[in-house]
């Protein structure tokens, strides 16, 4: 399975902030640090932080860090968050649909895949991870 670039913005973004949880990133740090376009940034950071997976601060100044402790968050959350469709295979549109050995087996691996990612917090994938370049501080 491959993830959308969403989910990949989505993990980035949350990795920097759980490297350094203290500190407050600007989107356009993040964003020209991912060489991500800040638009995109700006949607994914205002998702995470609808969901409280970030802490946003509104003006000069403002910026976001995590809203939980990075050991307190799933991959498997921010997956399930970030993507849009969870189904390998066009299930609903085949001419088998309902008659077919596949589908059980896609929705099982589907489950492994998903139960692997619970099993690892950002707090691990953070792990060793160091940001790309020094970023000034906000403000």
């Amino acid at each position: 399975m491959r993830l959308t670039a969403h989910t990949d913005y989505a993990l980035r973004i949350l990795l920097h902030a759980a490297v350094d949880p203290d500190r407050l990133f600007s989107i356009a740090q993040v964003a020209d640090a991912h060489a991500i376009s800040r638009n995109h940034a700006m949607k994914v950071v205002n998702l995470l932080g609808n969901a409280g997976l970030l802490e946003t601060v509104r003006g000069r100044g403002g910026g976001f860090r995590l809203g939980r402790p990075a050991i307190a968050i799933t991959l498997g959350e921010v997956v399930r968050l970030t993507e849009p469709n969870l189904q390998p295979a066009d299930c609903d549109n085949c001419l088998l649909r309902g008659a077919c050995g596949l589908t059980a087996l896609l929705r099982k691996a589907m489950g492994a895949f998903l139960a692997e990612l619970d099993a690892y917090t950002l707090a691990d994938a953070a792990n060793g991870t160091r940001l790309p370049l020094p970023l000034p501080a906000v403000g």
